[in-house]
């Protein structure tokens, strides 16, 4: 019987958490990616099996007598096996953007948007939603800790309420073919795009909401959707006040309810209250938003703690564009005394040239005269690329401001580097997106000291 639908590329982030929904909801699903066929992300590998995933290597067996549709990520080229396969035995072929629009347009759905801390509020607004007893379905960029506790790959569940929290992502301009019930502005940053081009994607993708709130205090989307209805700290009905702010956590009120969140910096308790005004039009109480986020466990590199070691702390962060630089580094300096050391990666030639001088200017304002900045060279993916700007040329920059950095050719030498420079008290931050070594890079730095 052909119901089965394939994911090509399964062990993405966007098409793991398509393929996991569906096979919660009992859709027969198989899947494919060359990462698993050289032996890499064994982890996810191992979840998606766990749920009765089919599991096949990337030489068109996948596609066969069961196969109903394959879905295709963009990493798949037409001369795929399976794409080949699929062509020639009539299948239907499904692109993950498609599928997510479909999903997204079917379901009571949240739409977590902006430039910056998407996939943290979606992991609380799901955190929220299920203390207030909602049973919410979740599709997300980032692994929550929570999920990943019940044995989860952590980007994905499928429960039995009807509301779905999605993170919709502006970088491919596709959020625009979403029709949620409600959508969440949360912020408008010059990141992959510039802010003019932003504001038209954020602009057409409100126009398309149901009903939609923007952060108040955050001028540019405010100012992008001056119509729309607001939250904020003093806005929208909303007021956040006794605000103590520690290096791995934060205390607060909203509109008089305590909250004692797991998590460090304005930025987070900024995050905390876009998730309880999306959940309160969904009728959960502030006493349930903060019983859920007192025991909230985090996004993967999302300020993981890694560990620490002769008195210096690890953190592992996604920060990646230079408004996430700006926040991280004022959330790390919480820690009063504390020297920071930050590793820092660029993800790609073509974002990195295009946002230069927005993180040259991060790190040189944000960053104490004491602290360091440690630069391996830009992350490259593949591809055709133009590769005329180094980390170098940052680092240098950053030094020309008058703070201390580095540049290492070689990332394997920072460990090393690092460990003879680190002394008690100091803390050493991993920054970076889209390499999905990093993680591992932070537990070698941890090693090394």
């Amino acid at each position: 019987m052909r119901d089965t639908i394939h994911f090509s590329g399964i062990g993405g982030v966007g098409m793991s958490a398509l393929a996991q929904v569906a096979a919660m909801e009992g859709r027969p699903v198989s899947g494919s990616d060359r990462d698993f066929d050289r032996g890499r992300n064994l982890g996810v590998k191992a979840a998606l099996e766990a749920l009765g995933i089919k599991i096949f290597p990337q030489d068109g067996t996948g596609i066969n007598g069961n196969s109903a549709e394959l879905a295709l990520s963009t990493a798949i080229e037409d001369s795929n096996p399976e794409v080949l396969k699929a062509k020639e035995l009539g299948l239907k072929i499904s692109h993950r953007s498609e599928l997510l629009a479909e999903r997204v347009n079917g379901s009571d759905t949240i739409a977590v948007a902006g430039t910056s801390g998407k996939s943290t509020v979606a992991a609380m607004l799901f955190t929220v939603l299920e203390a207030g007893g909602l049973q919410p379905s979740i599709v997300t960029g980032g692994a929550l800790g929570a999920l990943k506790q019940r044995g989860l790959v952590g980007n994905a569940y499928r429960g039995k309420g009807r509301v779905l929290v999605v993170e919709a992502d502006e970088s491919d301009g596709t959020i625009v073919r979403y029709r949620p019930r409600t959508g969440l502005v949360l912020n408008i940053s010059k990141d992959h795009k510039d802010v003019e081009v932003l504001n038209k994607i954020f602009a057409e993708f409100a126009g398309n909401c149901g009903r939609v709130l923007v952060n108040a205090d955050d001028a540019p989307a405010a100012a992008a959707l001056p119509a729309a209805p607001v939250f904020g700290f003093d806005a929208g009905g909303w007021k956040v006040s006794d605000v103590k702010l520690g290096p791995f956590s934060s205390f607060f009120r909203i509109n008089g309810t305590p909250f004692e969140l797991p998590a460090p910096g304005r930025y987070n308790v900024e995050n905390a209250l876009a998730a309880c005004a999306a959940a309160s039009l969904y009728g959960v109480s502030l006493a349930d938003c903060a019983a859920g986020l007192k025991d909230f466990r985090g996004v993967e590199r999302r300020f993981v703690l890694v560990g620490e070691k002769r008195g210096v702390t690890v953190i592992d962060d996604y920060a990646h564009n230079p408004a996430k630089i700006s926040a991280l580094l004022a959330a790390l300096h919480q820690a009063p005394g504390r020297r920071l050391l930050a590793v820092y990666q660029p993800h790609g030639f073509t974002p990195t040239r295009h946002l230069k001088a927005e993180l040259i200017e991060s790190f040189a304002a944000g960053l104490n005269p004491g602290d360091m900045l440690i630069m391996p060279e830009i992350y490259y993916a593949g591809g055709t690329v133009t590769k005329n700007i180094s980390s170098k040329d940052i680092s240098d920059a950053v030094a020309a401001r008058g703070r201390k950095t580095a540049f290492y050719e070689n990332r394997a030498d920072i460990p090393a580097v690092i460990s003879g420079a680190a002394a008690p008290g100091d803390i050493v931050v991993v920054i970076g997106a889209r390499d999905a070594t990093l993680a591992d890079f932070a537990r070698q730095i941890l090693e090394a000291l």
